[in-house]
């Protein structure tokens, strides 16, 4: 086998042997692996059900310890002086832990979990060792990594893989791909993922970086943007997470929360995504993206997504503000539910009517729930339209009769659908 580090090598080595010699004499004193009853559900077929050894709950447990061994403050010592390996060690920057301890959790622990997964326990086979070891350097030492960020998607069913932008994309949930990774995962996924249409999806994040780059993707943040972009886009109550399962080349790099607003399921109903909507929540993802340069627009998306988890008066306080923001221009909720009645209304007809239910929203009114969608509705087109003043100079102008009305675009019409 050729091996391109034989320092890393012979010192990896010689901890996962010590390792597995010291485990082996703790199980034959009667400490047990414990093993996982893992059920593989797919829809309109039986269950299969098998017994897996948890060899990595096993190993962690007793992480610490193993940490101080001799032959792992070594390997640990080799792993300092190469610069590749700090991207690992960043994986657990957030928990504040000692470069030697997030080195050993990201790195050195891993290599010792495949090895013994590899093995089915802890009867050592070299071939199992040096498969671990080569998908080590592969990942320290190649041109360039990989990171993947997958996590469950709830109330969202769809057929074909929508492309979300940016390396970010919706699709079906391979069976046991997740578990594959991370075999305790079953008991922290959302109660029947797997099984119902609407919890068969996932939302990824896949990019590739070059070897110099030591900062991970920040993933949270990103799909954060996209399930906001989906529930515009859909009006579907969406959630991911509520954790999000991290991957380097490859290798299990981490498990993150996803941020709160967009792990925490909305009231509705679950809604389906085809490639018409998809496209309009790519857009919209990018667009949300650079919302930050306008307070207004951000705050009304932020009052608007707030919206969908609260219950009245709430809902619909959280919804004037959005509107008021969005569209008010510092004139006032009345004025911003006129201007959204002239942006939404197709005609006349369906003009007086949003005047008068937007009007109600203004007066102090409960929303029902087309008036809370119209609210969503204006934030999609103000977002496309990507000039959030000019529309609101437009819409005046058209209310003064100076030019004709906006025309509702493409965007709106998707997601009145």
């Amino acid at each position: 086998m050729a091996v391109r580090a034989p320092h890393l090598y012979h010192s990896f080595r010689l901890f996962c042997l010590g390792a597995f010699s010291e485990l082996e004499c703790e199980i034959s004193r009667g400490a047990e692996v414990p093993f996982a009853f893992e059920e593989h559900a797919a829809p309109g077929r039986p269950s299969l059900y098998e017994y897996r050894p948890l060899v990595r709950g096993f190993l962690e447990a007793r992480a610490q310890r193993l940490m101080k061994y001799p032959d792992a403050q070594s390997a640990i010592e080799d792993l300092r002086h190469e610069r590749a390996a700090a991207i690992f060690a960043r994986a657990h920057a957030g928990e504040q832990l000692p470069d030697e301890e997030a080195l050993f959790m990201t790195v050195l622990l891993p290599v010792l979990i495949t090895t013994a997964e590899g093995c089915g326990g802890f009867d050592w086979h070299d071939d199992a060792f040096d498969r671990a070891y080569v998908e080590l350097e592969h990942s320290l030492f190649g041109s360039e990594r990989t990171y993947v960020g997958v996590a469950p998607l709830l109330g969202l069913s769809v057929g074909a893989q929508i492309d979300l932008g940016d390396g970010i994309r919706v699709r079906l949930s391979a069976p046991d791909e997740i578990s594959a990774y991370w075999p305790e995962a079953n008991g922290i996924l959302p109660r029947e993922f797997g099984r119902r249409p609407d919890r068969l999806a996932v939302i990824e994040l896949q990019r590739a970086f070059g070897a110099e780059q030591i900062e991970a993707p920040d993933a949270p943040a990103e799909l954060a943007d996209a399930v906001s972009a989906l529930r515009l886009a859909t009006a579907g109550a969406i959630a991911a997470g509520p954790v999000l399962f991290e991957r380097l080349d490859k290798r299990p790099y981490g498990i993150r929360p996803i941020l709160p607003i967009a792990a925490t399921e909305p009231y509705g109903e679950a809604t389906r995504l085809d490639q018409f909507r998809g496209k309009l929540a790519h857009d919209l993802r990018v667009r949300i993206g650079s919302a930050d340069d306008d307070r207004e627009l951000a705050e009304a998306l932020d009052r608007w997504e707030l919206s969908l988890f609260a219950e009245e008066p709430f809902r619909s306080d959280q919804l004037r503000e959005a509107l008021i923001s969005l569209l008010g221009a510092s004139e006032g909720l009345a004025m911003a539910a006129l201007r959204a009645a002239t942006l939404l209304g197709e005609g006349s007809s369906e003009r007086a009517d949003l005047r008068v239910r937007l009007r109600a929203l203004a007066g102090g009114e409960p929303a029902d729930k087309s008036t809370g969608d119209a609210v969503r509705r204006a934030l999609v087109e103000v977002l496309m339209h990507g000039n959030r003043a000019r529309m609101i100079e437009a819409l005046d102008e058209s209310l003064l009769g100076m030019r004709p009305r906006p025309s509702r675009s493409l965007a709106v019409r998707a997601a009145a659908g």
